[in-house]
């Protein structure tokens, strides 16, 4: 299931916006939607990527934004060999969309 950035332009209530860490300097975004995850894509349909945090956010400084939340689920144990946790190693940290701010909210 995915979203467009037109649709979730036009959605009445805000919404929890999660920023996925990919790769280095590679983020996507997930908008949650019923309280279910959902792909952030394009008017054209390409899923919305983007190369920096500070371009996300410009990106969404119009929508309908509730939260916005930087995700990063680290693959360190897989590299080094270790067996998979039973908790989960994911990172969460709020950011802000105020442009005049420093990404990270403290």
């Amino acid at each position: 299931m995915s979203i467009t950035f037109t649709e979730f332009g036009q959605r009445q209530e805000k919404c929890q916006v999660i920023v996925l860490s990919l790769d280095q300097a590679l983020y996507q975004v997930l908008v949650n939607v019923d309280g279910n995850e959902t792909l952030l894509k394009e008017d054209g349909g390409r899923p919305f990527r983007c190369r920096n945090l500070q371009g996300v956010r410009e990106a969404l400084v119009a929508m309908p934004v509730a939260s916005l939340v930087l995700r990063h689920q680290s693959a360190y144990d897989e590299m080094i060999g270790q067996p998979l946790r039973e908790r989960d190693n994911t990172l969460e940290v709020k950011l802000s969309l105020d442009l005049d701010l420093p990404t990270a909210v403290h």
